[in-house]
């Protein structure tokens, strides 16, 4: 399709070009598009990808994905202005028109590089029937998919980190993708999140990343020797006063697959019961199984979203209807974080990165 919209927007540009200097500049800088297209396909295999630096694979793969974007999108809106009847006397108008529409993919890229880091605490009050007194007001800090690469510097993740702290939480949850690929500083990201501080500890669970790099043992092993406890198919209760909360975990599991197979056997009887699970999709799972809330992260919020009559439109929601904030079933609840991190392209709009303060309230 990339290759097909950047043939389309060669031709269109040098029919419309006298000089020749002109069409020459765009022939090459099309040939250098098509050049870009094919390293980052190229990238996508693992005997080409580990040739190269993850800055290199991750950039290059970036510049394909822009390039692709922009070319399919301005050959959409081409396509659709060259239809469009038009008296000459208001060429000047439309064609003012169109490099507005076509400029503003470029700018909102722009506003969405500046702001991919704009770090925030959202806090939410998550409503638990029956909940023990001891546990109203429990304050559990979220951070998730933090993506630690050449898109997130670790000068970054320390001032995230130092906002988390600054809720002082009970209970510090990672909700996994500490990296994106392998070869991204994954040590430099457990260092950072061992500067969590919870009264009763730092928990986490494995993102999709990690088990795409086949990291998970050695960030599981890494993390353990620092103090956090990555919950893989594990539970850990602790308590609080007179109270329990049940904590478990597990590995990202892929979408549309058999969710949640045997975790209700990590449940407590008695206790409120809390499942970390990367993936959010699981949520109905989790909640037919009896888990009072599900702690997720995986979309980002979308990344990038648009809200359209009072409705937040994203590419998440292609495939997920949890794509972020608090979801309830009854008397149970899921929360999805959008993330610190990114991935594909180093922006964010409509879905700013959040570090996530979850009070658990009785009603």
């Amino acid at each position: 399709m990339c290759l097909t919209a950047q043939a389309a927007l060669t031709y269109w540009g040098a029919r419309l070009m006298s000089a020749r200097w002109a069409r020459l500049a765009l022939y090459a800088l099309s040939s250098g598009c098509i050049v870009t297209y094919f390293a980052g396909y190229l990238t996508l295999f693992g005997r080409i990808y580990i040739l190269f630096s993850s800055p290199v694979v991750t950039w290059t793969q970036a510049a394909a994905l822009l390039l692709g974007v922009c070319a399919v999108g301005m050959t959409i809106v081409g396509a659709a202005v060259r239809r469009v009847p038009f008296r000459a006397e208001r060429r000047t108008a439309l064609r003012a028109a169109g490099a507005a529409v076509l400029s503003t993919p470029a700018i909102a890229l722009a506003f969405g590089i500046l702001h991919r880091d704009d770090f925030r605490v959202s806090e939410v009050h998550v409503p638990i029937k029956g909940l023990p007194h001891d546990l109203d007001g429990l304050r559990l800090t979220q951070v998730s998919d933090i993506h630690l690469s050449p898109f997130l510097s670790e000068k970054e993740l320390e001032r995230a980190i130092d906002m988390a702290n600054e809720t002082r939480p009970h209970i510090a949850l990672v909700t996994g993708d500490l990296i994106s690929r392998l070869g991204d500083p994954l040590d430099a990201c457990i260092r950072q999140i061992a500067r969590l501080r919870a009264d009763a500890g730092v928990f986490g669970c494995m993102g999709n990343h990690e088990s795409y790099a086949g990291v998970e043992g050695y960030a599981a092993a890494a993390a353990a020797q620092r103090g956090i406890r990555f919950l893989r198919s594990q539970n850990a209760r602790l308590r609080f006063g007179n109270a329990v909360l049940n904590l478990a975990g597990v590995d990202y599991e892929p979408f549309h697959t058999l969710y949640l197979v045997g975790a209700e056997r990590m449940m407590a009887y008695g206790c409120l019961n809390v499942l970390l699970s990367h993936n959010p999709d699981v949520f109905p799972v989790a909640a037919g199984q009896g888990w009072d809330l599900t702690v997720s992260g995986h979309t980002h919020g979308g990344q990038i979203g648009v809200e359209i009559l009072h409705q937040n439109v994203s590419p998440a929601r292609f495939y997920t209807p949890y794509v972020r904030g608090l979801y309830q079933v009854d008397r149970v609840a899921g929360y999805v974080s959008t993330g610190l991190g990114t991935v594909g392209l180093p922006v964010r709009v409509g879905a700013p990165p959040e570090v996530s303060l979850i009070r658990l309230c009785a009603t």
